[in-house]
């Protein structure tokens, strides 16, 4: 059955099959435009880990997940797969987070040893060959002319991801939802923490002009330097100030003009779930009271598209676990909504 053929006889009403794609969707790689690359690996979190655990979570939740988009009706007719998750990623990512915890404990007791070091550069080595092996995944389905979302995992996990997309586009802009800048330089001596993406990608990836950061609320004194330093590389919308400047007035609309003022014409979307209320993701890895609303942060994607500036991948990242299923609801959500916009940034539907 071709596409098309799969188009018309798949109902958007019905419920999910068991054995159909995320959303319940019927498309195979050929057919899909779009690709979810799933990154279950949260070796380096410093507070709470079970992220690497929210790719095959949010699979699950996404049978749930109503195919109508007021924004962009016909968006599931795209093409859009979540691939295999790579069980391989999975175990070495539990297998290394148990080294990882002990090196936190001797750095929490002040008892750094000759074996806490010798774990620090076998733990950066396996985020390396990490990274390297998502970037070299990445490139294949670049080449076959896919756009590629990431599902992590942590926050280090899209290094690849963005990795791949410099050796295509000679020029583009982050745009980050998050709770935390990242820009610390290998928090507690993880070369790839997950508090330390946005430091090195800005350090590593010179096709990466711009960053814009929106939901900021927790940092530090380094991460504040960087910024000043930066001579408008780093644009932050921290989350104070944008509810200070809305409670004498300004409206979000406006400030999301501003936002989307500071990123060039092509932007890669970087989605840390903490970046929204804490009501909405308890379990991610380090929650922060405050935040973004889910509807606040799409307005702002939805801004970017009507912009039409070209959003050439994405990622979501630091779902949590939960018995409830509620952090990957939220995320599957967030999910679908995000790769929606990416079909319309994309004129793919």
């Amino acid at each position: 059955m071709s596409k098309q053929e799969k188009i018309k006889s798949f109902n958007p009403n019905n419920i999910a099959l068991h054995n159909s794609g995320i959303f319940g969707l019927p498309f195979n790689y050929k057919e899909s435009e779009l690709v979810i690359l799933p990154l279950p690996w949260d070796v380096t979190v410093s507070y709470n880990d079970g992220t690497a655990n929210a790719p095959e979570d949010v699979f699950q939740a996404s049978k749930q997940v109503d195919l109508f988009d007021p924004a962009v009706p016909n968006a599931w007719q795209a093409g859009l797969l979540m691939l295999p998750i790579n069980k391989k990623w999975h175990k070495q990512s539990k297998q290394i987070r148990k080294i990882a915890k002990q090196v936190i404990a001797d750095l929490e007791s002040n008892k750094v040893t000759a074996t806490t070091n010798k774990s620090l550069l076998k733990i950066n080595n396996a985020c390396q060959q990490f990274h390297n092996a998502v970037e070299d995944e990445t490139l294949q389905h670049i080449n076959n002319n896919k756009i590629v979302i990431g599902l992590g995992g942590d926050h280090s996990t899209p290094y690849g991801i963005i990795k791949a997309l410099a050796t295509k586009h000679k020029s583009f802009g982050i745009l980050q939802f998050d709770a935390h800048c990242d820009l610390r330089n290998a928090y507690e001596g993880f070369q790839y923490s997950h508090a330390s993406i946005m430091y090195n990608i800005i350090n590593n990836i010179p096709q990466v002009k711009k960053l814009t950061q929106v939901g900021i609320r927790d940092y530090c004194q380094d991460e504040v330097d960087i910024i000043d330093q930066s001579n408008g590389k780093i644009n932050v919308f921290f989350d104070r100030t944008l509810k200070q400047k809305s409670y004498i007035g300004t409206t979000f609309a406006l400030q999301t003009a501003q936002i989307i003022s500071t990123l060039p014409n092509k932007v890669y979307i970087s989605f840390d779930i903490d970046a929204l209320d804490p009501k909405l993701c308890p379990n991610t890895g380090t929650p922060v009271a405050g935040g973004l609303e889910l509807e606040q942060a799409v307005y702002i994607i939805e801004q970017l598209v009507q912009a039409k500036k070209v959003i050439i991948g994405a990622d979501i990242n630091e779902i949590g676990t939960s018995n409830t299923d509620w952090d990957a609801n939220v995320g599957a959500r967030l999910l679908f909504r995000l790769t929606n916009l990416i079909a319309m940034s994309n004129k793919i539907i």
